[in-house]
């Protein structure tokens, strides 16, 4: 390992702390009821949005009725959606005339972005139009980050409120102050960065421009029909090509990019997503996109910590995401920064010099490098965004296995806008059970008694995303639709499907690459692991939060077990760990392992 990479993680680190603790600080406020000082202007338009909707802001909701406007809202996103896609073709802000949305991949799609996934089984550029990737897609990446924000809010309510009531806040409220005081103004500024890089942002249509060097490749000949001629033996008759323009395409892509980093949502406009330089075009424009992922939820965590009254309780939260997703990156960067034992045989020259990278750039943008690629890859697993700026099925078989290890250990390391930090919470209640189990005593966490209820709730937020990537994995590998859109044979062929299913379930929405998931059988099944993925963790965790908020405080004796040490930090990282390890090293050792195998020990 380089010591550049070293650098560039430690730098990484040390940024995302001095912008997320003030920012932690902020949204503590904007989880709390009242006026924000010095926001004057924000909460005359908060109040309007109050007025014309008809709701109060003053109104607290049980468990069962922020759970209910939370499916509403996301259900009637979901319509909207989907109805855009389908009717693109007759609507406004469409220069390329993009035509309507097939209906299987309209579904996906608009699944995938309500749930927070943004996985994608089409291409931007050749499929959406400037109004379905506004009106749709964009809006919809700040109310999917705005409901995780919401639930995390009712969550730590839970754990805060005295007992007094069952209350855990107003979902209205909730999904309105993050997205006025939080995610619009920050990606505004981020959105403006972006530009100042090179993003583009604009309304034009496409560019056709005349190439440096015209470019001759063959391909197969076709007749009237756009049939492929085929030769005696069966095989299409090939001819070559010259080409000597190229089509740019344009769009308001600044505007999008921002709140897919900051929201955690990660659907690109274009294809290659990140790596395509229109979206991310520089080196300083990569690491403050990497920024951007991690930073609404490292500052929750510190909004954690003063909501419930002690910020240590924060920062061993950070403490436990922290210490797995370095020892997760550096693995990550050591896999990719060794030679390829096969393109070694070929005689190809793999040494980092002052004219290449060296090492494993297959799949890698030359204007990142290795260790750019690599901590990318790591953060947008680790954080459930799903945004790529290298194609992860090039990566090595253990530096693909570490992306598919962050996803499979629930999406809680940093995680997504809000529901990381929830899922963390989950795992933190199963941590102090175990550990009361272990000592005799009833568990408690801040002060709020572990009881039955709670646990068959943790229990179910826990099991929900592995059964659902396990069964959608074997389904898919024993059915013929679910097989034939496998480009590799053997065990990388199978590790494609197993991602595309933990990225689904888990609401990450990267992918292996290889796998074509733009049919109707993966269209359907994914869309399906995508929603319960969402919706049957986020249930659970407010029935959790309405238990808990109806409890009484326990106060602190000498027997109290603390919650903000290294001991229950290793306990927590313990948990997280064997649980994940528990559910998948059987469908990893066929994967990813057994891919390593073939290629460094098997002769």
């Amino acid at each position: 390992m380089t010591t550049q990479a070293i650098i560039l993680l430690v730098v990484f680190l040390a940024s995302l702390l001095v912008l997320a603790y003030p920012l932690g600080t902020f949204l503590a406020r904007v989880g709390a009821p009242g006026k924000i000082r010095g926001l004057g202007v924000v909460a005359g338009l908060e109040n309007a949005i109050y007025r014309v909707a008809g709701r109060s802001s003053s109104g607290d909701m049980n468990w069962k009725t922020y759970a209910l406007s939370l499916l509403l809202f996301n259900l009637v996103g979901a319509i909207v959606v989907y109805a855009i896609q389908r009717w693109q073709l007759w609507l406004p802000l469409n220069p390329q005339e993009m035509a309507n949305v097939s209906p299987d991949s309209a579904f996906n799609t608009a699944v995938s972005f309500v749930a927070n996934t943004n996985w994608q089984g089409y291409a931007g550029e050749t499929t959406m139009s400037y109004l379905t990737q506004m009106l749709a897609l964009t809006c919809q990446n700040f109310f999917s980050a705005a409901t995780g924000i919401a639930v995390v809010y009712a969550l730590i309510r839970g754990f805060s409120s005295r007992g007094m009531s069952t209350g855990i806040g107003n979902f209205w409220v909730d999904v309105t102050r993050s997205t006025l005081y939080v995610l619009l103004p920050l990606s505004i500024l981020f959105a403006l960065f972006l530009m100042a890089q090179g993003v583009i942002q604009n309304f034009a249509g496409y560019k056709e421009v005349a190439l440096l060097d015209p470019v001759t490749y063959s391909q197969a000949k076709v007749n009237e029909s756009g049939e492929k001629i085929l030769d005696a033996q069966g095989e299409p008759v090939m001819e070559d090509v010259t080409a000597t323009n190229q089509t740019l395409a344009m769009g308001p892509v600044a505007s999008q990019e921002s709140i897919k980093l900051l929201g955690t949502n990660g659907g690109g406009f274009f294809n290659a997503n990140s790596a395509h330089p229109f979206e991310n075009p520089t080196p300083l424009s990569n690491l403050i996109q990497m920024l951007a992922i991690f930073l609404i939820p490292t500052a929750l965590c510190f909004a954690f910590g003063r909501m419930v009254g002690d910020i240590r309780q924060g920062w061993a939260v950070l403490g436990a995401m922290t210490f797995i997703f370095v020892i997760a990156t550096l693995v990550v960067l050591a896999a990719e920064q060794q030679a390829h034992p096969l393109l070694q045989q070929l005689g190809v020259d793999q040494q980092a010099s002052q004219f290449q990278s060296g090492s494993n750039m297959e799949g890698k943008e030359t204007r990142f490098g290795i260790s750019a690629s690599a901590l990318f890859a790591a953060v947008t697993t680790a954080a459930s965004c799903g945004a790529v700026n290298a194609m992860h099925d090039s990566f090595m078989p253990l530096g693909g296995m570490v992306p598919l290890v962050l996803m499979q250990f629930g999406e809680v390391v940093f995680g997504g806008v809000g529901s990381g930090l929830y899922g963390m919470l989950v795992f933190a209640i199963l941590a102090v059970f175990i550990s009361g189990l272990m000592i005799g005593r009833t568990p408690e966490y801040l002060g709020k008694k572990i009881q039955a209820y709670e646990m068959k709730m943790t229990s179910i937020v826990i099991l929900a995303t592995p059964v659902l990537v396990l069964l959608g994995t074997a389904i898919a590998v024993s059915v013929s639709v679910g097989t034939s859109s496998v480009a590799n044979p053997g065990a990388h062929g199978f590790s494609e499907i197993l991602y595309a299913f933990t990225s689904a379930a888990n609401n990450n929405g990267s992918a292996f690459a290889g796998i074509s998931a733009n049919t109707p059988f993966y269209n359907t099944m994914l869309a399906i692991a995508m929603w319960f993925g969402r919706f049957a963790v986020i249930i659970p965790i407010l029935a959790i939060a309405g238990s808990l908020a109806g409890k009484i405080p326990a106060p602190v004796t000498a027997g109290t077990m603390p919650t903000h040490g290294g001991l229950f930090i290793a306990m927590l990282v313990g948990v997280v760990v064997l649980v994940g390890v528990l559910n998948y090293v059987p469908a990893l050792a066929l994967g990813p392992i057994v891919e390593h195998l073939q290629l460094f020990v098997a002769p």
